[in-house]
């Protein structure tokens, strides 16, 4: 881990347990003990979200191209999803072993890497799209509301376009070799020719696979509609807690609760930052500030059901594919 993820975890840590303290631990646990066996209900319906995006990955590949398929695919997202919200990485550690899970199936690197990226870029406008749709529904309902909180929406909203435009715009423009340069440039005395070729060649799959249109269309639409479908989990979630709510108040609290929490993505898990951004909505569909907190160690109860077992697979399958090599090598010799 970085100094710099150590700082950001130290800081999400801190804001986590100031914002429990402050609305008293015992009645947030009380609320949050309603669920009871229900909580592995959520993360059973939460597959459904997560085949949606694991669809949203394979589109993206010729018929045949992606080795194991489905399975494959739902895998590499389900890794990527764990590593999201669990590890120190961020929402960028997803990503990168993402594409690692699939590489080492023996599929070609700058495929893979390619696929991910244009993935993960049109997942992340599909959530500005999600969090706009929010934004909308709350002006309807109250205009007083809308103004009271429009400060920090706007805020992640933009801070999460602006992410994505510049992300996209690097792609155009050789995100892998500018990434590559940069490092020949901080390691002056190694020699990166053959990150270089690598990098060059995921840059062309890049920009073939952008100029695949209805694939990449067809991506896009799958990562909103799996975005959507997400609303369901909160809803589900304040059933349990026996708050009674409305699937519009649902999808108000998961679009705007996303966008909060996407514009902390270098904190990991947006540690602390969720929990503040369920308790500043939570008047917006009625709820007190235990029934929000409860919400949100719910999510993450949720997150640490699926997580757990994701990491492991994902350590198990690493220390398997390392000693194929190794055998692999030891046989060649």
């Amino acid at each position: 881990m970085t100094r710099t993820a150590s700082w950001l975890l130290s800081a999400g840590a801190l804001l986590f347990a100031g914002v429990l303290l402050s609305q008293g631990l015992s009645g947030v646990f009380a609320t949050l003990a309603l669920a009871g066996w229900g909580l592995l209900l959520v993360a059973l319906f939460h597959l459904l979200p997560l085949l949606l995006d694991a669809a949203a990955i394979r589109v993206l590949f010729q018929p045949g191209a992606l080795r194991g398929g489905w399975r494959a695919a739902v895998r590499a997202r389900w890794v990527g999803e764990c590593v999201n919200s669990l590890m120190p990485g961020g929402q960028l550690g997803g990503p990168v072993l993402m594409v690692r899970d699939l590489a080492r199936h023996g599929m070609p690197l700058q495929n893979v890497a390619a696929a991910i990226t244009v993935s993960t870029t049109f997942q992340s406008l599909g959530q500005i799209l999600f969090a706009l749709t929010g934004v909308a529904l709350l002006g309807v309902r109250s205009q007083a509301t809308l103004h009271a909180i429009r400060a920090p929406l706007l805020i992640s909203s933009g801070v999460l376009a602006l992410c994505v435009a510049g992300f996209y715009l690097v792609q155009r423009r050789g995100l892998f070799r500018r990434l590559t340069r940069t490092t020949a440039w901080l390691f002056r005395s190694r020699d990166l020719s053959e990150l270089m070729t690598q990098a060059e060649a995921i840059d062309l799959a890049v920009q073939n696979m952008h100029r695949r249109r209805a694939r990449v269309a067809a991506s896009f639409v799958l990562s909103l509609v799996g975005w959507v479908v997400g609303t369901g989990e909160v809803y589900l979630i304040l059933v349990l807690l026996r708050s009674s709510v409305s699937w519009t108040d649902a999808l108000v609290l998961e679009s705007l609760g996303q966008a909060i929490r996407g514009a902390a993505f270098a904190i990991p898990g947006a540690l602390g930052v969720q929990e503040g951004g369920y308790l500043l909505l939570a008047p917006l569909a009625g709820l007190t500030s235990e029934s929000a907190l409860a919400l949100s160690l719910a999510k993450r109860a949720r997150e640490l059901l699926l997580g757990v077992p994701g990491l492991l697979y994902f350590h198990l399958a690493e220390r398997d594919w390392r000693r194929r090599r190794v055998a692999c090598a030891g046989a060649g010799e």
